[in-house]
């Protein structure tokens, strides 16, 4: 099983930013945090790195579960997807695969709530 699924579209960076953004909303998903990596990179080591997006995306109906099911899963939340320019120009996004993260964690409680933000991830990355 690998820790996340991606999709590359010939889209411009940005647009795909929109994108990703609209289809999040559409599955109950809010943007918790946004880290350029590109800005951040350029300011911390002064180097140059390509477009790349880190959104936090957080179902509240979902954390809340999950929450519930175990305390100390915030320490793995929001869910990660990166919108990230590739060198042919195009845009890769990708999700992590929450059924794969879960495994870490030894409590059954968790494995249909990550099974279900899986599908509502992979249908955003599908979408695109």
């Amino acid at each position: 099983m690998t820790y996340h699924f991606s999709k590359t579209v010939a889209m411009e960076f940005l647009a795909a930013v929109d994108k990703v953004t609209a289809e999040l909303k559409a599955q109950g998903f809010g943007i918790l945090t946004q880290i350029d990596v590109q800005k951040t990179l350029k300011a911390k080591l002064d180097v140059e790195f390509r477009p790349y997006l880190i959104l936090g995306a957080c179902n509240p109906a979902f954390a809340y579960k999950a929450l519930q099911a175990e305390d100390k899963i915030g320490t793995m939340l929001p869910c990660n997807v990166i919108v990230q320019q590739r060198t042919d120009g195009q845009v890769e996004i990708s999700a992590v695969n929450p059924v794969a993260s879960m495994a870490a964690i030894e409590n059954p409680g968790l494995a249909s709530i990550a099974e279900d933000v899986r599908s509502r991830l992979q249908q955003v990355v599908d979408a695109i």
